[in-house]
């Protein structure tokens, strides 16, 4: 099997490969030239964010500094306002639902390393999706872990590492993140 189709399958893969190497440098090109657009020119940003990315709603913004690590596998919804510095490590697929806000020098990645020093020197990646749904608001500098699932009405507190799920109508804040009230619905 060869180490794309490891990556693929969402195994254990070496992220020097060539063929895995050839995403990121793909990815750092389009970072580049994205980051380049006029940041006032809302339509060029979004016409480019259309090629760039997998998929991409109406009305979405992101600000300059924005950093990934495929492009395609990022999947977005209506109403996206991303602020400046975010970085999203989507080897694996990263879903964002409608009315999505993230804050500032904001990380979400969906790739992780062995704890073992052997794996680590064989440069060995695995990585695992992220879902966010509807109504999400990350405050700045949260950091997302792979293979999380953020639920719909939800706001994590700015700073807070978020290692595993959290419910729809919550508020999680720290590190690791935990939910620390319920928040109500008041758009259904």
């Amino acid at each position: 099997m060869k180490e794309i189709d490891k990556l693929k399958a969402g195994l254990e893969y070496c992220y020097s490969d060539e063929e895995v190497y050839a995403l990121k440098e793909n990815a750092i090109r389009n970072c580049e030239t994205y980051n380049s657009i006029d940041g006032t020119d809302r339509q060029k940003q979004h016409d480019f964010l259309k090629e760039m990315l997998g998929g991409v709603g109406e009305n979405v913004w992101i600000g300059k500094g924005f950093n990934c690590d495929n492009g395609k596998n990022i999947f977005i919804g209506d109403y996206f306002n991303c602020n400046f510095n975010v970085t999203i490590l989507d080897i694996k697929e990263v879903h964002i639902g409608d009315h999505v806000m993230i804050g500032p020098h904001t990380l979400i990645t969906t790739v992780g390393h062995p704890l073992s020093p052997k794996g680590r020197r064989g440069e060995l990646a695995q990585a695992s999706e992220i879902k966010i749904g509807n109504d999400v608001w990350l405050g700045g500098n949260v950091t997302i872990l792979p293979g999380v699932t953020i639920g719909n009405n939800v706001v994590v507190g700015a700073g807070s590492v978020v290692t595993k799920d959290i419910p729809d109508n919550s508020l999680a804040v720290g590190v690791p993140a935990k939910v620390i009230r319920e928040i109500e619905n008041d758009v259904e």
